[in-house]
């Protein structure tokens, strides 16, 4: 149960933008002075991209010793490729020190690999549009209902620009779950020191 000892975490779902929100993210992390670790998807041209360790590229070696690890772990069940790469992810980032884990979902939000992490300072819901739909549903409300599935243990829950009927849903599942809720229009300067 590697999830279960992760550093704070800031957890990103939506259509568009998630991994640039992750890289800008990254960037203001690692010019503040922390350590964090990245979980992306997909990767661009190697594989050792999806999965950062204090902002550096897992290393060929220590990858596929995670790797054989959760195999050996996982004792032949069925497995997908996200979820044994989630799993080899979340092992290294519970080994190695830092301060902040940025985690991109893969797809969706509710059922996605990335959901069973505990410790969420924050989640991030990018915009939301209609996309996977064989697995999600076929109207935006069902693709914004499996995407916003994410928003559980928070500390506090940011929305990007969103069509209505998303805003709604974020709005309707942020007062179920009581938390804090921060959309467009928001005086940044008033959360400001929860992030650095």
């Amino acid at each position: 149960n590697p999830h279960l000892k992760l550093p704070p975490t800031i957890h990103v779902a939506g259509t568009n933008g998630k991994g640039s929100v992750t890289s800008f993210l990254r960037s203001i992390i690692q010019n503040a002075g922390l350590k964090v670790h990245t979980y992306t998807s997909p990767h661009l041209i190697r594989f050792n991209e999806r999965i950062r360790i204090n902002s550096k590229l897992i290393r060929n070696d220590y990858l596929s010793q995670l790797l054989e690890e959760c195999e050996f772990a996982n004792k032949n069940e069925q497995i997908t490729f996200f979820e044994i790469t989630t799993a080899a992810a979340f092992l290294a980032f519970s080994r190695i020190n830092s301060d902040m884990i940025l985690l991109e979902t893969g797809l969706g939000g509710k059922y996605d690999a990335t959901n069973v992490v505990e410790n969420k300072i924050c989640s991030i819901i990018t915009p939301i549009s209609m996309d996977h739909m064989n697995f999600l549903g076929s109207t935006i409300s069902k693709i914004a209902e499996e995407k916003l599935g994410i928003l559980k243990n928070n500390k506090k829950i940011i929305i990007s620009k969103q069509k209505q009927v998303v805003r709604k849903l974020a709005r309707k599942t942020a007062k179920e779950r009581k938390i804090p809720l921060l959309e467009e229009g928001v005086d940044w300067r008033v959360i400001e020191k929860d992030f650095i």
